[in-house]
């Protein structure tokens, strides 16, 4: 799909097309809507990233709350969207021997106790090694630096969920 396919989409396809790429977001797809017509994949990128940014601390949080925890519940049940399950997989999440499930269930607790909101890291930019690293090291992070750490991963999650919706071959120049 190219750029001029996405501005010629209804607002409802365009909803559909784009709804998660903040995971369980779509009121986020839905208000930039009306920012058409994007230049390019990097300014409806752009105009994603500038709506979370002007959203006040509970809204940052709360987009935080729409993530799973990673190796959690919804992965065991089979309740994720199909995007996260494809990115938990990819880094290992469904993988983790018992060990690391357990200390991984622990952390992903202490890091929700901790900031109200669960551990966001973007799955398909690392391995469970680093994800249990960075989850151990961010819990003594302070909550400020956590929130905004956390929807910096969300934008790196955005951006490659666009990309893979956009840049499907190499004849799309966005």
């Amino acid at each position: 799909m190219d750029i001029s396919a996405v501005n010629a989409l209804s607002y409802e396809d365009f909803v559909n097309t784009f709804g998660n790429v903040v995971e369980k977001c779509p009121v986020i797809t839905a208000a930039v809507w009306s920012k058409r017509p994007f230049v390019s994949l990097n300014a409806l990128e752009a105009a994603i990233s500038d709506f979370i940014d002007e959203l006040p601390k509970s809204g940052k949080e709360g987009i935080l709350r729409c993530h799973p925890d990673l190796a959690g519940r919804d992965l065991q049940r089979g309740t994720l969207t199909r995007e996260s399950r494809r990115e938990q997989a990819g880094a290992g999440m469904d993988a983790l021997t018992s060990g690391e499930a357990e200390r991984m269930a622990r952390l992903n607790e202490e890091y929700k106790k901790r900031f109200g909101f669960p551990f966001v890291i973007c799955a398909r930019m690392n391995d469970k090694a680093n994800i249990l690293l960075q989850l151990s090291e961010r819990c003594q992070n302070e909550r400020a630096v956590e929130r905004a750490r956390g929807i910096e991963e969300v934008k790196k999650i955005c951006r490659l969920r666009l990309q893979s919706l956009l840049l499907t071959d190499g004849a799309n120049k966005l």
